[in-house]
């Protein structure tokens, strides 16, 4: 893994509580070098603590001590201030605007040893390995349905259940399911749009072939596996 330093102007102190949270994102531009503008410019009041190119070079923006400003809105099991929390990466891919394409090896490779090192540096369990759609839905839609989630777990990064059994949940189920694994949700109602939004985070991240689908006992048998064992966590 090739460091880079490129020190951006954008951080601040951290605000109280531990770095828990590990929070992956996209850059959504056509090239790296576009994203390092951006997160380097003072004028747009945002960066991240690392930036990783499709070629695997990682550039390293705001150290992890500091409070980078890559979150934005966002909230998960009950905090909203995730910039104080969270170590961010972003990671360079056109994204959806500038035509989304898998993640590439190298940067794949280059990922696992980067978040390694964060993850011996800070107690961030397995279940707070998230994406930005994870805790900004509706908002939010990266790193996207193409990005490996389940390689990192394999890695030791994230979580990804071992056994997945179909299961019947009922409405309230699934709201109450994904309320444990941290999910903003509003009332027991899975219609209501926060819920929704809720609920199409979770299959992006842990279901991403399902996404144009009906939701089935498939998918809530994986909805109960990640919300089972992040509560024994």
């Amino acid at each position: 893994m090739r460091l880079v330093e490129r020190p951006s102007p954008n951080h601040g102190p951290r605000r109280g509580g531990p770095v828990d949270v590990l929070l992956l994102h996209y850059t959504d531009m056509p090239r790296v070098a576009d994203a390092l503008d951006r997160l380097c410019d003072s004028a747009a009041q945002v960066s991240a603590h690392y930036v990783l190119g499709e070629d695997g070079t990682v550039w390293r923006l705001v150290p992890e001590s500091e409070r980078a400003w890559h979150a934005g809105v966002s909230w998960w099991a009950g905090e909203s201030d995730l910039n104080s929390r969270s170590v961010g990466i972003e990671i360079s891919n056109p994204g959806h605007s500038h035509g989304y394409r898998r993640f590439r090896e190298p940067q794949m490779t280059a990922l696992e040893s980067l978040c390694r090192g964060i993850l011996a540096r800070h107690p961030i369990p397995p279940h707070r390995v998230l994406g930005h759609s994870d805790v900004s839905p509706g908002r939010k839609i990266d790193p996207g349905h193409l990005f490996d989630w389940q390689r990192l777990a394999r890695a030791g990064i994230g979580l990804w259940p071992e056994e997945v059994a179909p299961t019947a949940l009922s409405g309230s189920g699934i709201v109450a399911a994904l309320a444990a694994i941290g999910y903003r949700t509003e009332g027991p109602d899975p219609a209501h749009p926060a819920n929704r939004a809720a609920l199409r985070a979770f299959r992006r991240h842990w279901c991403p072939d399902t996404l144009e689908k009906p939701f089935d006992d498939s998918m809530a048998g994986m909805l109960k596996a990640v919300a089972d064992a992040v509560k024994k966590t």
